[in-house]
């Protein structure tokens, strides 16, 4: 770690309560860090703030915490980089060891998992987080238990490799099965997750940023398994043009008639359909692989 450039890496939204404990708790653990602090046009004071308590301060415009965490990999280089939200919910003390186990392990990821004090999290946000947990399990086979943290520890090859298409909240969604697509060697460790202060408030909707979020991994989903995506199509589409043509053929076999002329064709239709699913499903699913050899062509080319 002492041969190490460390950036600590602050994305910040009305954060003028709490950034500068953040900023000298982390300066404290890594006093040869540099700290980042990128404003997303913030209507109070944070920028001030910021600068004078030490930090280096960035603007992003597009608004979304996608968009700053993408300006930052862009901007900031660096050997190791640590990632920590604003709010002063996450403790600095726990950075040395994320870094340390990053380093020895030669990990491209370390995630805080979060263990939360009583009233950390608001109604409804760890229901929540489980549901997605489970969720990306069933999907991606994700071995992850805070797929949402906002504490997390990278390396140079993840972050300028890492393609950040997302804007909002959903971006630790994403760096999550960026890592678990690429077969990524990652780690987590646990890290108590404390109140928000008095006077600061979370800038997450419970509900509208949780559908976005459940529609981001729906788009990943089809992205990074294709064929998965679309063999799933294909065979809902093929059991129910078997439960709806079975009756008509079976009268067919006996008479020789097609009575129900609109059911035949439905279930026709979707034959077709479920082939057209499968064949999409095998185009995508090598293309998709090509994109992923890419990807990895561009992460070891990272020095």
């Amino acid at each position: 770690m002492k041969n190490s450039h460390i950036a600590i890496l602050i994305p910040c939204f009305n954060e003028e309560l709490t950034i500068s404990k953040v900023i000298k708790s982390f300066h404290k653990v890594f006093p040869r860090a540099s700290v980042y602090v990128y404003d997303n046009n913030s209507t109070d004071q944070t920028v001030a703030v910021a600068r004078k308590a030490g930090a280096m301060v960035g603007q992003e415009s597009y608004q979304g915490k996608g968009h700053v965490v993408r300006r930052m990999f862009r901007d900031i280089d660096a050997d190791v980089y640590i990632m920590v939200d604003g709010d002063n919910t996450y403790k600095a003390a726990d950075a040395p060891k994320m870094v340390n186990l990053l380093i020895t392990e030669k990990l491209d990821m370390v995630v805080a998992t979060r263990q939360a004090e009583k009233g950390a999290y608001p109604m409804g946000h760890g229901f929540g987080n489980k549901m997605f947990n489970f969720i990306l399990k069933c999907i991606f086979k994700s071995h992850f238990k805070d797929i949402f943290s906002g504490y997390r520890v990278f390396s140079n090859k993840f972050v300028k490799s890492f393609p950040a298409l997302t804007t909002g909240f959903d971006i630790e969604t994403e760096l999550s099965i960026h890592a678990l697509d690429m077969k990524l060697p990652v780690a987590e460790m646990g890290s108590v997750y404390g109140e928000r202060p008095e006077g600061s408030q979370s800038k997450l909707n419970t509900y509208q940023d949780g559908i976005r979020i459940l529609w981001r991994i729906f788009i990943l989903f089809k992205e990074v398994r294709p064929f998965v995506f679309f063999g799933l199509a294909a065979l809902v589409s093929a059991l129910l043009a078997g439960y709806l043509g079975y009756p008509v053929f079976e009268t067919y076999l006996k008479t020789g008639l097609v009575p129900r002329l609109p059911t035949a064709v439905l279930a026709a239709s979707l034959v077709i359909i479920s082939f057209l699913s499968l064949t999409c499903g095998l185009i995508l699913e090598s293309l998709n692989q090509s994109r992923r050899e890419f990807k990895r062509l561009v992460y070891l080319n990272v020095k």
